[in-house]
């Protein structure tokens, strides 16, 4: 153990010291009349919440830790004879994840709050219609995924410095800069919750034609606030998927290693084939788990307009409100789809793995981690950050700018916000325990992948039973796309119903209510 005894305990009291800090940055996020928006109450609350964190950690640590690693207790002699102070790596450590959180914070607000350009960057292309909306917004997502990236890379790479050449060492500073990280976990799920709190008081409002004027306008812009806080919490909870998956990278080397003994040493180098091919095929599972999440979100969405659609044909009063709409059988497509769909992007993280450890062996297993790891970074923060920006895109539309509601630019940053809602809802924020669930599967079986190598019947049957669960699900999933838009008699029928315009508003706000 890096830390002896103490190093059982003292990754808990940094998450401890959270919750204190929680509680007074929530009170510190109180608005002030000098607040430019909503946003700045928030980013308050959570900077106040860091910096007392940061103090009382440095506090526990020369309370709890030695000043040099010979007077740990517990701990491997390798350790106990390193020069340098666990103070200093402790608080280092848990420094690293607090500057961490607090970047990511500013960086997905600069892509995705309504007063940043890149937002209106994308507001300003509905002018040219829905395709340039697209594209604009795909662009910021993909650039806002370099840098937040390059920042959980560096936080990283700064933690290993950490531990001075000693890989528990630096390990186990990854590991106190993730728990350093959600010292502001607090605050972190206030804001996660502030989202869809506001996005459903708004959506509300908005339905219920009961909320006009100044009312309606602060639900606006909180809705908008709200858009920006989601994928804050979505780029910290990548960031501590990444740090968590280090660390368990480490602990499956750890275990290979144990199963090997004597007999080799461990080894993973991409210029040899299965490494390469590892690689290639954890970056991939990446890309088919997203698609996987995003075309059954696509899917319910169909069945929600075609039952809206019969809906409207069967009852017209539904538009005078002369009659109430049959709301159930919308809440049981969605309730069913959601659990049925949930299947297949869980048996590919379950047994991916599985199939690549005992096809290829222990080493091109460690690729196939890292290459999750990489790309899983990238395409979660892509797809969180461009949802955000389109939905806010589509805010500062309604707000006045281009034409206000009603206008062609507002129809055109409607289509970008639709197309957002599965990526920053569903896809982005599942890939964060994808990389999880992934790493443990890899940790729990590599015993067996290393014990079992020279047994190849074995390895052949484990890996064809895994490929055979996992093309058969996707086969089964892509066989109800063909459907999805098929229902009775007429439901493919006239689309908007009495009412015209009105009908059609109503059938976008239920395939919206079924994105998210």
């Amino acid at each position: 153990m890096a830390f002896g005894n103490i190093g059982l305990v003292f990754p808990l009291i940094v998450p401890a010291i959270g919750v204190i800090t929680a509680i007074i940055g929530i009170f510190v996020v109180a608005p002030r009349q000098r607040d430019r928006s909503g946003m700045s109450a928030i980013n308050r609350g959570f900077f106040v919440s860091a910096v007392i964190s940061a103090i009382l950690v440095a506090g526990a640590a020369f309370v709890f830790l030695p000043a040099r690693f010979s007077g740990l207790t517990g701990a491997e002699a390798g350790i106990l004879g390193h020069a340098g102070s666990p103070r200093v790596l402790a608080i280092g450590a848990v420094l690293i994840g607090l500057v961490l959180a607090s970047t990511i914070q500013l960086l997905t607000g600069y892509f995705t709050e309504t007063t940043r350009r890149p937002v209106r960057d994308i507001a300003d292309s509905s002018t040219t219609g829905p395709a340039t909306v697209i594209l604009s917004g795909v662009s910021t997502g993909l650039e806002s995924g370099v840098y937040s990236a390059l920042l959980i890379g560096a936080a990283v790479y700064g933690a290993f410095l950490l531990g001075t050449g000693n890989a528990t060492l630096a390990l186990f500073a990854v590991a106190l800069a993730g728990t350093g990280l959600l010292t502001t976990v607090g605050v972190i799920v206030s804001m996660d919750s502030f989202g869809p709190v506001t996005d459903n008081a708004q959506g509300i409002a908005e339905m219920s034609g009961d909320v006009t004027g100044e009312g309606a306008q602060v639900l606006t812009h909180l809705d908008a606030v709200g858009n920006t806080t989601k994928p804050i919490t979505k780029g910290i909870a990548i960031a501590t998927a990444v740090l968590a998956a280090t660390a368990l990278y480490g602990a499956f080397r750890t275990a290979v290693t144990s199963a090997l003994a004597r007999a080799s040493s461990f080894s993973l180098s991409i210029d040899r084939p299965n490494d390469l091919v590892g690689l290639m095929v954890g970056a991939a599972v990446v890309f088919l788990f997203a698609s996987l999440l995003i075309r059954a979100v696509g899917r319910a969405a169909q069945r929600v307009v075609v039952e809206v659609r019969e809906q409207f044909r069967l009852h017209p009063g539904i538009m005078d409100y002369s009659e109430q709409p049959e709301y159930g059988r919308v809440v049981d497509i969605c309730t069913r789809d959601s659990l049925r769909e949930l299947a297949t992007p869980g048996l590919l993280a379950v047994l991916t793995p599985i199939a690549v450890g005992f096809a290829f062996g222990y080493a091109p297993l460690g690729s196939y981690l890292a290459g999750a790891i990489a790309a899983g970074v990238l395409m979660a923060v892509f797809l969180a950050n461009s949802g955000g920006a389109w939905d806010n895109a589509k805010k500062l539309v309604e707000d006045g700018v281009h034409g206000g509601k009603g206008s062609e630019a507002h129809a055109a940053t409607v289509i970008g916000d639709t197309v957002g809602d599965p990526f920053k809802d569903t896809a982005g924020p599942a890939i964060n325990p994808l990389i999880k669930v992934m790493n443990l599967v890899s940790l729990l079986i590599a015993t067996s992948v290393v014990k079992y190598s020279g047994n190849v019947g074995l390895r052949v049957a484990v890996t064809v039973v895994a490929l055979v669960i996992v093309v058969g699900s996707i086969v089964i999933a892509k066989r109800r796309s063909s459907h999805a838009a098929t229902g009775g008699p007429g439901a493919a029928g006239e689309a908007t119903g009495p009412g015209g315009s009105a009908g059609a508003e109503h059938q976008e706000q239920s395939a919206k209510t079924a994105t998210a």
